[in-house]
């Protein structure tokens, strides 16, 4: 007995959600005409494909599929045609017509538009998460990151965390002062994820008188005062020792160059 209400099958070598939401949106103009839409993901063999076309071939039904294996594809089309099942490919006429223009091939490779979503979230939350954890806003951030960051104020932890975040990297930076005790956290993680900065005397009193002029504030200030400076980078280098993390001399280092020492030493460590 064939049913009085079309079933729409969506079938796909990856998620299949682009083929199901477009088989949606079809049938919903059609009312409550289409009963069902089923979506068989990750179809890796002919035998699932030759399943799916004889259920299907009992209902009123339809295929709607995005096969980007060639074989597969090929072998859903001839088997359906032969079983008189209608077939609907969501993706080949644009790949083909992008193909046309470019004068390329396409990759055949099932799930790559998932695979940047989820790259694509994955930095997202990186980023978030130095922003969240920047400047030892919050101390708890320390556990749950990839990296942790310390040094003395402007020796580039923020920018660097940001730099490092794009490369999905979930960063905490910590500021080391010597009026207040650096997060307990730091001692309790393993050192090999945790980098020291450090940068010369007369390179931070520049770049600090030049914060300075851009606060409007005059350069006598203790945070551009050369024996504070000093007495912070000292601090720092104690703080950093009893951790045991590498440390980075950041002084004639670009952001990128300092990034690219910490995911090497990171890579060799594992």
């Amino acid at each position: 007995m064939v049913d009085e209400k079309s079933i729409i099958y969506v079938v796909s070598d990856s998620i299949g959600e682009t083929a199901e939401q477009v088989a949606r949106a079809a049938a919903a103009q059609y009312g409550s005409i289409v009963s069902e839409i089923r979506r068989i993901p990750y179809v890796s063999e002919k035998e699932t494909i030759r399943e799916i076309i004889q259920e299907a071939k009992t209902h009123k039904s339809i295929i709607v599929y995005t096969m980007v294996i060639p074989e597969l594809k090929e072998y859903l089309e001839k088997e359906a045609k032969d079983q008189g099942v209608f077939y609907v490919d969501i993706m080949g006429p644009v790949i083909e017509a992008i193909s046309h223009i470019t004068k390329t091939k396409p990759t055949y490779t099932p799930g790559v538009n998932r695979q940047l979503d989820e790259e694509y979230f994955k930095k997202v939350e990186a980023i978030e998460f130095a922003v969240k954890y920047d400047d030892g806003k919050d101390p708890r951030g320390i556990k749950k990151a990839d990296i942790v960051i310390l040094g003395v104020s402007r020796t580039s932890k923020t920018p660097l965390s940001m730099y490092l975040a794009n490369k999905n990297m979930k960063v905490a930076n910590i500021p080391l002062v010597p009026e207040v005790e650096p997060p307990k956290e730091i001692f309790e993680i393993s050192p090999k994820k945790v980098f020291g900065l450090t940068s010369s005397p007369n390179k931070l009193n520049a770049i600090r008188q030049e914060r300075l002029k851009a606060l409007g504030l005059s350069f006598e200030a203790n945070y551009a005062n050369m024996d504070r400076i000093l007495q912070e980078l000292d601090y720092a280098e104690k703080i950093m020792k009893k951790v045991g993390c590498p440390t980075i001399d950041v002084t004639y280092k670009a952001i990128e160059e300092t990034a690219s020492i910490i995911l090497r030493i990171m890579k060799e460590e594992n």
